[in-house]
Parts: structure tokens; sequence; C-alpha cells
């Protein structure tokens, strides 16, 4: 762990901060046909794998990220091997990253899930702690990623952490560290194999580094 910095950030502080790297997973079969894929564990495809690859390549040169961390789905997983397989480091698998669970509308997609519930979507789309039916709000999201947002600075302080993972999971600590209001979720985009960065510092303070990065593909 870093020591204290001599000259405070711009937000006075002078602890190092946590950095969380927040990579997306590759494209897969569902992701292509733009389908809600939440619980459900599709593999890359053939792009997937090329566009994993090359976020290895970016990001395994980083010799400052000292753990990797994944959702247990496939799809993440196999993202963060295509890292570990450059710097070498281990992926642990945290339960919390895990996408939302979109219930009954799981690879349905958007127009196909509005036409089978079309009030129950219509209020989900400006309620988080409304659920998909038999699914998982946003909300609830939000709790078990706080949770791992604080193992994870509680376990790395002052250090950097590649987290990979989904949409949902990535856009909530982004949010936190903007420390905006939950309508911020439906105002980011995050393409595939996307890199975004946030810090924590160690008062509470945050700062959003990077948003939506591909410039590895």
């Amino acid at each position: 762990m870093a020591g204290p910095k001599s000259t405070p950030t711009w937000q006075g502080q002078r602890q190092e901060p946590t950095r969380l790297v927040l990579l997306r997973h590759g494209q897969t079969p569902l992701s292509v046909e733009r389908r809600y894929s939440g619980r459900g564990n599709p593999e890359l495809t053939e792009l997937g794998r090329a566009q994993a690859a090359a976020a290895g390549r970016r990001l395994g040169a980083d010799s400052s990220i000292s753990a990797i961390v994944s959702s247990p789905l496939a799809r993440a997983t196999a993202t963060a091997r295509a890292v570990a397989d450059v710097n070498g480091l281990d992926v642990e698998v945290v339960d919390g990253l895990t996408e939302t669970d979109f219930g009954e509308w799981e690879g349905l997609t958007f127009l196909e899930a509005a036409g089978r519930d079309p009030q129950v979507h219509r209020e989900w789309l400006g309620d988080v702690t409304l659920p998909p039916p038999g699914g998982e709000s946003f909300a609830a999201v939000a709790g078990r990623i706080g949770d791992v947002k604080q193992s994870l600075l509680q376990r790395f302080p002052g250090r950097t952490v590649l987290v990979v993972s989904h949409v949902t999971p990535i856009k909530t600590l982004l949010r936190d560290a903007l420390r905006a209001g939950p309508e911020v979720l439906y105002s980011i985009h995050l393409d595939l194999a996307s890199v975004s960065i946030v810090e924590f510092y160690p008062d509470g303070g945050s700062v959003v580094r990077l948003v939506n990065d591909t410039s590895h593909l």
C-alpha cells in the first residue's frame, strides 16, 4: 500500500485511492441480437473472444493491476482470463458481480418484453425498485454491488483491481462514484469489452476517471 501523497488532490485527499478498472465482457450470441442477458450463461462468440484478447493485451500490460475479480458467468470469466493470461494473475470469482436477474424476460428483446408485459415493463424503466417478473430489481443489484465495493476497498486499499462484470454492475459502480441518483443508470452507455475507471478514497471521496473506452478494440 502506498503512503500519503505529499500534495493533496483537488478534493483534498492525501491517501491513495483504491482504483477499480471496470471491464465489460465481450460479445455473446444474446448481445448480438440485443436480448436481455442476465443469469443465462452464453459463451463468448468468436468476435467476443477477439474483444477479450484485445482487452487482455491492453490491461495485461498494466503493471499497477494487483488483482482480478470476475462475475461467475462464463462470458465474464472468459474475458477476465484473457487478461490473466497476459499478466499472470489469478481470477477470483465474486458471485456479487453477476448480472441482473431478468427473470421471465431473460432472452427477450426490449420490444418482446414490452409486448409481453407492457405495464410492468413501462414502470420498470422508471423505477429501480421494481423487478422484472420473477427477477431482480436494480435496487437489489445496487445493494449487492455496494457490498462487493466495500469488500474490495477493505482488501485492496490504495491498489488497483480489475473488475470484470456486466452492464448493470458496472453502471452501478459508476453511479456510486458519481454520487448520482438512480436515473443515471439509464443515461450511461457501455459497449462490449469497454473499460471504465473509478477511484474510491479512504475518506469517502470518489472520482470517475474513464467511461466506456474502447480504444483497444
